[in-house]
């Protein structure tokens, strides 16, 4: 696809199933047979029997990567890696072992368990990864979200990585909090992120993740915003992207996973809550921002002045204890997951 320059939506339009069968494709999950090969070869090129060798490959690889995994530590990267689906239980038969660490290695696209360590073992040792004492617990499905994000970042072409370019686009980005529904102002989202090198990606917390958001540098010239659309209201989702934004350009692209029930505190959550509120309300607007009352109209007129939709206004009002979390509410607005329509683990 890359060396094509073609894009997911175009390939998966070759493929029975869509974009469900090109994600499976990447993640390992479904093997290349004899029908996909043809349907391969038809969108991409080459023959059928050469995807059907690159399966061939790949399979070997993985049984070679499995054996040379000691036996003394199969069982530990079994419990301290997690992996999709249903959690392994009981005692387990040789080949079972086997299946639960193939199952590891090819969802994180890693070769062995020192590999494993480096790209993602250190997140669990919370360099970077904020969590708060009860959200710690579930540190494997915030992993295997954050993995999702990934895998979906690479169906998404973008330009190269630039924080400048980033920053030049934040006002027009904030701009489409007054469009009404994801599935108007997402597309537009995304084109204006990609041009900076930044694949934008929402994929819905699993089971236990309370993520909000997360910034991650995917490859060396593409940067990913990874939402949850957690609490589905647009106060909640404009300033998370923001302060998402605000991770990437002030702290170098580096990992974080933000929740929004995070007890801790850390400087560099400090610098991006402030810089997602200076978008919302610039420095130039906050002595009329800090006169704001339960007045509806005045609340509205304000927003309108801003650019932003009067639920971003109504959030930080809230924070800020202008007014009651009771107040106003009627200004967010709120979506289904239907609307949203977010990518599962």
């Amino acid at each position: 696809m890359q060396r094509r320059l073609l894009s997911a939506d175009h390939v998966a339009t070759c493929l029975d199933g869509g974009l469900g069968t090109l994600r499976s494709l990447l993640d390992g999950s479904m093997p290349i047979d004899t029908a996909m090969a043809r349907s391969l070869a038809d969108a991409l090129g080459a023959s059928p029997a050469f995807w059907l060798k690159r399966q061939e490959n790949f399979e070997r690889a993985v049984d070679r990567a499995i054996s040379a995994i000691s036996p003394d530590e199969v069982d530990e990267f079994i419990r301290s890696v997690p992996a999709p689906g249903a959690r392994a239980r009981g005692k387990m038969s040789d080949a079972r072992r086997a299946e639960e660490v193939r199952k590891r290695l090819v969802y994180f696209s890693v070769p062995n368990t020192k590999s494993w360590q480096e790209h993602y073992g250190r997140l669990v040792g919370r360099t970077d990864f904020r969590s708060s004492s009860a959200f710690a617990t579930k540190e494997e499905v915030v992993l295997l979200w954050l993995r999702r994000g990934e895998l979906e970042s690479d169906l998404i072409k973008t330009k190269e990585w630039s924080a400048g370019n980033l920053q030049d686009r934040v006002e027009t980005i904030k701009q489409l909090s007054r469009l009404k529904t994801p599935d108007l102002f997402l597309p537009k989202l995304r084109v204006l992120l990609a041009e900076a090198g930044v694949a934008l990606v929402v994929v819905k917390a699993p089971t236990g993740c309370r993520a909000s958001g997360a910034t991650r540098l995917v490859t060396p010239d593409k940067a990913m915003i990874l939402m949850s659309f957690r609490h589905r209201s647009d106060d909640h989702f404009w300033f998370t992207l923001l302060h998402e934004i605000g991770h990437l350009i002030l702290h170098h692209a580096q990992t974080f996973v933000d929740t929004d029930e995070d007890l801790t505190s850390d400087v560099r959550e400090d610098e991006a809550n402030e810089y997602a509120r200076r978008c919302i309300v610039p420095e130039d607007r906050q002595d009329e921002f800090e006169s704001l009352t339960e007045d509806r109209d005045r609340v509205l007129r304000f927003s309108v002045k801003l650019k932003v939709a009067a639920g971003l206004t109504v959030g930080q009002m809230q924070k800020r204890a202008l007014i009651g979390h009771d107040k106003l509410n009627g200004l967010k607005r709120r979506w289904s997951w239907e609307e949203i329509n977010p990518v599962e683990v």
